[in-house]
């Protein structure tokens, strides 16, 4: 019977003696019965060439060549997993006891992970990660901080990524930006670097961090995998009067005044197929999202990347308000920045977590085809 290296189901690495996959549980003893390699085809899309019709509203940088340390990032499947309760029945076949490696002994089914529902509050933020319904594990990721500025002025952090699920190690990759990122941002913004100019840094520095798990499977003599660790990104940076958004690929930040008659609004534009259809006016935008193309992304953060081009844009609202920060699990069922103020419970500002909660619920409720991560900063920061 042959060996397999990596699972069929999900490609993930496989040590000789497995007899299931550690990620998703699939029977590894049929599946070399049959034979198969388990790779998969990249989804991403690459660049169009600029035709000049960009958005003037979003902020563009191009950053030429820039030299970054490399970062070495822990690699979450070589972290013990939770010791499953004694007598613990399988969530899957409600037969099988599950073992303390935290598989069912009867159907092998691997048991729900801390990362498949994760929840975190912060003064100033909170933010709700959830599997969905569809997918067998949580690929999204994100981190949440705050700190003061030199002069004493509070400053509040998220970062929100997405894994982009046709790539390798999807959810280490989203796992390493999100921490890259929010700490980059945490020790510049400390150092009273500006802003956008803390956000742009913090980008690349977690674009780095995902090439650097690609360049650790070199390292350790691993088979190569044609599609390297890629992820998108999304930070908010609130501090004073005015909030900082950073981006690569379609995770989305939106803005939801407090005062509902007040049009809400979408900060960031995708880095995707169908933004650039719209942005060259070949379509429109309601042709272009229609197309079965529409989501493949042209920018993203890994090693495969064609080009790494963050975009920063700050913004100084009239009143107060909340930012939202989202994957695509979310702002798919409430695209326009109308549509999702509309689900935006109007104690948002003063209940950030209660806001992020219910937002994941009704993204589960309409379907849950996608991971959902969603972030919430009320806005202006208060003082502790």
């Amino acid at each position: 019977m042959p060996q397999l290296t990596v699972c069929p189901e999900c490609a993930e690495p496989l040590d000789p003696a497995d007899k299931f996959c550690g990620v998703c549980g699939a029977d590894l003893k049929a599946a070399a019965a049959v034979g198969g390699d388990g790779d998969d085809g990249y989804e991403l899309a690459p660049p169009l060439a600029d035709s000049g019709g960009g958005d003037s509203s979003t902020l563009v940088f191009g950053l030429g060549t820039v030299q970054l340390g490399q970062t070495r990032i822990t690699d979450p499947r070589e972290e013990p997993r939770e010791t499953a309760p004694a007598h613990a029945v399988c969530v899957a076949c409600g037969v099988g006891q599950v073992d303390a490696d935290g598989y069912c002994e009867h159907c092998g089914h691997a048991q729900p992970r801390p990362r498949d529902h994760q929840e975190q509050e912060l003064e100033g933020v909170a933010a709700v990660s959830d599997r969905g319904l569809r997918h067998h594990r949580n690929e999204d990721a994100f981190a949440l901080s705050a700190t003061s500025l030199p002069d004493g002025t509070p400053a509040v952090i998220a970062v929100v990524c997405d894994g982009v699920s046709s790539a390798y190690r999807p959810d280490d990759a989203s796992a390493a930006a999100a921490a890259t990122g929010c700490e980059s941002l945490l020790a510049a913004l400390e150092q009273g670097t500006a802003p956008e100019d803390a956000m742009r840094e913090a980008l690349l520095t977690a674009a780095q961090a995902v090439t650097d798990l690609a360049a650790e499977e070199k390292t350790n003599g691993a088979r190569p995998h044609h599609n390297s660790p890629a992820c998108t990104c999304v930070s908010t940076i609130t501090s004073g009067k005015t909030f900082t958004v950073g981006w690569i690929g379609d995770s989305r930040a939106y803005w939801i005044p407090d005062d509902r008659s007040v049009p809400a609004a979408r900060l960031t534009e995708d880095d995707s197929w169908a933004a650039r259809m719209v942005a060259m006016r070949l379509m429109t935008e309601a042709e272009a999202y229609a197309d079965e193309r529409a989501h493949a992304i042209t920018g993203w953060l890994g090693a495969d990347a064609v080009e790494l081009d963050p975009h920063t844009a700050s913004f100084m609202p009239d009143g107060p308000g909340v930012v939202v920060v989202c994957t695509d699990g979310l702002w798919n069922y409430a695209e326009s920045a109308a549509e999702l103020a509309s689900v935006v419970p109007a104690d948002a500002r003063a209940r950030p977590l209660h806001c992020a909660q219910a937002l994941t619920g009704m993204a589960l409720d309409a379907g849950g085809h996608d991971n959902i991560t969603v972030a919430v900063l009320p806005f202006p920061v208060q003082k502790a």
